[in-house]
C-alpha cells in the first residue's frame, strides 16, 4: 500500500479455488459441520442445488487480498461488511472459483472504503462488500 489513492483503482485482484477438501479444512477450523457443507444428499434434501461453501469462508477470502495490500496488516482493517447474495456450490470433481476484485470506492482524511466484486462464473456471490482501511 503506497502511493496516492484514486477512487475507481483497483488495489488487489485474486481468484481463489475452493475444492471439497477446502470446505472439510474449513469445517474442522470452524466447527461448521453443517452437512450442507460436504454431504450431496443433505443439499438435495433441503433443496440446495448442491454443496455450498460456507458464507463466513467466501467472506474470508474476499477480504484477503485487501490485508495484502495493507502490507499484510490485519489490523489496518477498520470495518468490514458483506450481504450474501447467492450461494457457492462447490462441485464435487471440479470444486468452485471464486474472483475477488478491490477497488478504492472512496477516500476520507485517514481511511480508505475498498469496493469488493465477489463473483463465481460471473454472478455476483457477497454484495454490498465493502472494507475501511486504515491509511495510517
Amino acid at each position: 500500500m503506497s502511493g496516492q489513492l484514486t477512487v475507481g483503482e483497483i488495489v488487489a485482484e485474486r481468484t481463489y479455488s475452493i475444492t471439497r477438501d477446502t470446505l472439510v479444512r474449513y469445517a474442522g477450523a470452524s466447527g461448521d459441520f453443517n452437512p450442507i457443507h460436504y454431504r450431496d444428499d443433505v443439499a438435495s434434501a433441503v433443496g440446495l442445488p448442491g454443496v455450498l461453501a460456507h458464507g463466513m469462508l467466501t467472506m474470508g477470502f474476499a477480504v484477503q487480498p485487501v490485508v495484502e495490500w495493507a502490507d499484510g496488516d490485519p489490523g489496518r482493517i477498520l470495518d468490514y461488511q458483506v450481504r450474501f447474495t447467492r450461494p457457492v456450490v462447490v462441485d464435487p470433481d471440479s470444486g468452485q472459483s471464486v474472483l475477488v476484485v478491490a477497488k478504492v470506492g472512496a477516500i476520507e482524511e485517514s481511511a480508505a472504503r475498498i469496493d469488493l466484486t465477489v463473483t463465481v462464473g460471473g454472478a455476483t456471490v457477497l454484495g454490498k462488500a465493502q472494507v475501511r482501511v486504515s491509511l495510517a
